[in-house]
């Protein structure tokens, strides 16, 4: 959820064109500007892509309760050290879980999380725990899912 709120508030910035590309008798077509976060495609393709960034997450653990979780380790684009940290390649087998949990998250929780962008919410994570899903439990440090 952190991946769907980070890439929802850069578009809250934005604007996109939607309508119709039909040209009217006159010759004007039915265009105008809304926020990219309102646009259908955005939220499509958003939610299509998140899961493939999970491999910028390794797995940690809590080191008073020893609990285990993800968590995010790859710079974002945008960061001073992102160009620097893409010139290497790291590879592990260790994100596919989390991939898999994002995807089947996804899919089951669509509507629930086109509904949150809708409302404007802010702490994804936290609102999908407390009162959209049944996913996770919270400790004190950080939200598990």
């Amino acid at each position: 959820m952190d991946e769907v709120e980070y890439d929802v508030t850069k578009a809250r910035q934005k604007k996109t064109k939607v309508g119709s590309y039909r040209i009217r008798p006159d010759g004007t077509q039915e265009r105008r500007k809304v926020p990219l976060v309102e646009s259908e495609a955005f939220l499509i393709d958003l939610l299509d892509k998140v899961c493939e960034r999970m491999n910028d997450y390794q797995l940690d653990e809590d080191s008073v309760t020893k609990e285990k979780y993800f968590r995010r380790y790859a710079p974002r684009k945008g960061d001073k050290i992102y160009k620097e940290y893409k010139r290497f390649y790291y590879y592990s087998d260790a994100y596919k879980p989390l991939k898999f949990a994002c995807e089947n998250i996804i899919e089951e929780y669509e509507d629930e999380i086109f509904s949150l962008i809708a409302q404007e919410a802010h702490n994804f994570a936290d609102k999908m725990c407390s009162g959209k899903s049944d996913l996770c439990r919270a400790s004190a440090n950080h939200t598990e899912f």
